[in-house]
């Protein structure tokens, strides 16, 4: 009996002596993410917030589902598939989507803009400026071009595929204009009530800045404005839970040299390839994936009813916003919008996952029917 009971006691002491790791990284289990991005590459906070997500102990990544944004989709699943055999991970599927808007085009804007004043960012339609090309063009990779291939399959039934597979277990990421949500709500209905919740980067509220870009038209988001329709579409579908992450706290975050060179220090590939590839600008969407892993980097959050303008007029691509009891009610949906962080809490979980090991799957994948 006196055996037993040490055995026990002892038990106890290696239980409460075992250290919880960062991101709960003890005994977790794994949470299933799609992650949706417009994959700017290298590094660039698209590529940077997949990362995140990789590196966190937390999460199962099923897939990275690539839209065209900040660049068009076939340069931007190129740069992913490269990144993924820098690190390493490359047994997670990169699935090509839309290349163009559901309705939106750079003619219709460049028509817009004679009524109503530039836009300045288009992303793949007009940045770099005097640099763009071609929707199916891929220019040489600084990085290096892939060896490995994107999965044989679309998307939208890639999205649809995995919440009936994993019905109300999957968060999707999205941190790029929402064409393949919308197409994967078209597909199937019950796409968004499927799965476990919706994580986005985009809209813009009320942002408190100097930046040129906001203040002067700070309804205008980029990631909303690429395709208002698709944007009206998702955001009216039925989703568990909707959490967005839009410029006005974005802006106040920075990937800083100091933070670069604190990653530098560490000799994986993952800060190598930060090292080499990173520069100071916002920290959009890394925000949106981290404030998910870990919601103690939000401060303050707040209910509110989102929707864009899909006037084809000077309001066009506009975020909307409603308090909870003056939205119109006509399907909006109630989403919770992160609106205050702790920016020092943030940016060392961001330094941390950027400087650990890369985990491995955490087990076989069968998540894509077949790569070419």
């Amino acid at each position: 009996m006196q055996r037993m009971r040490a055995i026990l006691l002892l038990f106890v002491a290696v239980i409460i002596t075992t250290p919880v790791h960062a991101h709960g990284e003890h005994n977790v289990v794994p949470r299933k993410v799609i992650i949706d991005q417009d994959a700017r590459g290298p590094a660039t906070t698209d590529e940077q917030s997949i990362l995140a997500l990789i590196q966190s102990p937390q999460t199962d990544v099923l897939g990275i589902t690539v839209v065209t944004g900040d660049q068009w989709r076939d340069e931007e699943v190129a740069h992913t598939l490269r990144m993924l055999e820098i690190i390493g991970r490359t047994d997670i599927p990169v699935v090509p989507g839309a290349v163009f808007p559901i309705d939106n085009s750079p003619q219709f804007i460049a028509a817009w803009e004679k009524l109503y004043g530039k836009v300045l960012y288009q992303g793949a339609w007009n940045w770099p400026a005097g640099k763009t090309h071609g929707p199916f063009e891929i220019p040489p990779l600084v990085e290096g071009a892939p060896t490995t291939k994107p999965a044989n399959e679309d998307a939208a039934h890639f999205l649809v595929r995995m919440v009936h597979r994993y019905p109300h277990q999957v968060t999707i990421v999205a941190a790029g204009p929402l064409t393949d949500l919308a197409l994967a709500v078209t597909i199937d209905p019950q796409f968004a009530a499927l799965a476990q919740q919706l994580v986005v980067m985009g809209g813009s509220i009320n942002p408190q800045t100097n930046d040129p870009e906001f203040r002067l038209n700070p309804r205008r988001e980029f990631n909303f404005w690429m395709d208002p329709e698709a944007t009206h579409a998702v955001l009216h579908a039925h989703w568990a839970r909707i959490i967005d992450t839009p410029v006005d706290i974005s802006i106040k975050t920075r990937l800083t040299k100091e933070m670069i060179a604190e990653i530098v220090k560490t000799k994986t590939p993952v800060a190598q390839y930060i090292a080499k590839y990173a520069d100071p600008e916002y920290m959009w969407d890394e925000l949106a994936a981290i404030s998910w892993l870990d919601p103690a980097v939000i401060t303050h959050t707040e209910k509110l009813y989102l929707d864009v303008s899909i006037d084809r007029g000077a309001t066009y691509g506009d975020t909307l916003t409603w308090a909870p009891g003056h939205n119109p009610g006509i399907g909006e949906q109630s989403v919770t919008v992160n609106a205050d962080l702790d920016k020092a809490k943030f940016e060392r979980e961001f330094v941390d996952l950027m400087t650990r090991p890369t985990p491995q799957s955490h087990f076989p994948k069968d998540t894509q029917a077949s790569v070419p």
